[in-house]
């Protein structure tokens, strides 16, 4: 049986397409770092992962520093480390060639959220001079009523939502499900802008093109809207609403999980609600409402003194 990395990729994404249920993008996203990873090792004649030892991993994770941030030195690894152990379990190798090589020390990444009034103001921003209206305030309503990630929100189905009880079925991560909430506005949102889809459905059937009767969200070519075209839209009118920060559909996520514990809800409920596998995930947006709230006092507070008395009380 053939050992080359192309069929080892080959049946390496079937497996995590089949058995790890993985999502296109997710796959998609494994596969071009290892592509990248077999392009180094066939510069020094390896043509099959029994080949590697961790000499070439160790050459290869050092060629990508300096042209890449320590995230994706990170993500990389854990991308080869992944693809090691499906070949073990496979039994094309018989030890692991990554064993031993440490990941990149990563700074501590903060993650951006927009206050109340940020979020109303991006809401406010499409206007009826836009041709998109009503389709855009659905996905700027949508990302931040649910917390769904960018991924989930493409995909979104019609058959997934039920307007009349305000909810919405998320396949996220995994193919794993969960029910979460959709808050009036967004209901709103999503009703003015059913019309829309209609007629972008019809014309594009007029044109003798095939449709997606399953999309929620669609483009002006009347097929299912992308990742990259939500993240350019919810940039454009984050600029027009005058918010300073680099906002992403993401954003829009961590301002819902955010103002949802600001307001006092448990953390295993916002947990359910983001689709987190483990708590500890989770557990990054308690570290940021108190580095806010601690940076807040320090501007604001007369006897704050820069945050000394915080450090003192080991707050730090």
């Amino acid at each position: 049986m053939s050992t080359t990395f192309e069929v080892c990729l080959a049946r390496f994404s079937q497996w995590l397409t089949v058995e790890k249920g993985y999502s296109p993008n997710t796959v998609e996203s494994y596969l071009r770092d290892l592509r990248e990873f077999c392009v180094f090792v066939k510069q020094e004649g390896d043509e099959s992962p029994v080949q590697l030892g961790p000499q070439r991993i160790r050459a290869f994770v050092y060629s990508l520093h300096g042209r890449n941030k320590s995230s994706s030195v990170a993500r990389k690894l854990s991308a080869l480390r992944t693809f090691f152990r499906y070949l073990l379990r496979e039994h094309v190798l018989t030890k692991d060639p990554a064993i031993g090589i440490s990941m990149p020390k990563q700074g501590s990444y903060m993650p951006v959220f927009l206050s109340v009034d940020e979020v109303f103001a991006l809401m406010e921003a499409p206007q009826t001079a836009d041709s998109f209206v009503s389709r855009d305030r659905a996905i700027l309503e949508m990302l931040y009523s649910t917390g769904m990630r960018v991924a989930e929100l493409a995909g979104l189905d019609l058959s997934r939502l039920d307007l009349e009880n305000g909810m919405v079925r998320i396949i996220g991560k995994g193919s794993r499900e969960r029910l979460v909430p959709v808050g009036n506005p967004a209901i709103e949102a999503l009703s003015a802008y059913l019309p829309l889809r209609n007629t972008l459905l019809q014309a594009r059937l007029l044109r003798g093109q095939e449709i997606d009767k399953d999309a929620v969200f669609l483009n002006g070519r009347g097929s299912r809207i992308t990742t990259r075209s939500v993240e350019r839209l919810v940039g454009m009118y984050a600029q027009r609403a005058g918010i300073a920060s680099q906002v992403t559909p993401h954003s829009l996520r961590h301002s819902f999980a955010t103002h949802l514990l600001e307001m006092g809800v448990d953390l295993r409920s916002v947990q359910e609600l983001l689709g987190h596998v483990t708590l500890s995930t989770t557990q990054k947006y308690t570290h940021l409402n108190l580095d806010h709230l601690t940076e807040v006092y320090d501007k604001a507070h007369p006897m704050a003194k820069g945050g000394s008395r915080r450090k003192k009380a080991g707050l730090h």
